[in-house]
């Protein structure tokens, strides 16, 4: 697998999404601005309509679990060491609903979170966040469906609550569209008294044309 081309676009400190030129010197979107969401920093390895694509579809949808390996080991040689800085206690994948861990076999997140270097003190865990029951797939809703169709889906598992109190939690995505799974899982995680939440994508798509009018 190749990786030139990744790293040329100036994003969006909190949310990830590409910046327009206007908005460089603010580092921030003019959504992130306007509405600011629960999560706060966003760090993604590429564009989804980049090269990594095809090999998370791979991954993903055909089971070919090589992919996998390799997207790990994109992030490891790519990004990783411009994290070092970064002080968490936690690194949780986004959860999938039984129904589609039943269909697919694995958690897509989890198999690349896990691969991923990060320090030592952060804990990896995809037993923390939990998701309540199932929903119609996002792709083709506009922002306000994604919103309500996510509301209230994802908890955290009582025996860790007092574990996470006042601690920075980084959450692994595969992919960030909307952003409204992630706003989501800020808003419970916060709710449920965690400081700080920062994303971690794999990969990021281009912003829609709602985000003008919501977060």
């Amino acid at each position: 697998m190749r990786y030139e081309g990744l790293f040329n676009y100036q994003c969006c400190y909190q949310c990830g999404v590409t910046l327009q030129p206007e908005e460089i010197a603010q580092q921030y979107c003019a959504p992130c601005q306007i509405s600011e969401p629960y999560f706060d920093e966003t760090y993604c390895l590429d564009r989804y309509t980049g090269i990594l694509q095809s090999p998370l579809h791979e991954f993903k949808y055909q089971k070919r679990i090589a992919y996998g390996h390799a997207l790990s080991s994109a992030w490891n040689m790519l990004i990783s060491s411009q994290l070092e800085h970064i002080d968490s206690s936690y690194l949780l994948p986004v959860p999938l609903s039984i129904q589609n861990l039943a269909q697919r076999g694995f958690n897509q997140s989890w198999e690349i979170a896990k691969r991923i270097k990060c320090g030592r003190h952060i804990q990896k865990s995809p037993y923390i966040l939990k998701r309540h029951h199932y929903s119609e797939h996002q792709a083709g809703s506009n922002l306000e469906d994604r919103h309500l169709s996510i509301k209230g889906m994802f908890y955290v598992e009582a025996k860790y609550i007092e574990q996470i109190q006042d601690k920075t939690v980084i959450i692994f995505d595969d992919v960030m569209t909307s952003g409204a799974t992630l706003n989501e899982i800020a808003r419970i995680l916060k709710d449920n008294g965690v400081y700080r939440v920062i994303n971690w994508v794999l990969l990021r798509a281009a912003r829609p044309i709602e985000r003008v009018r919501h977060v």
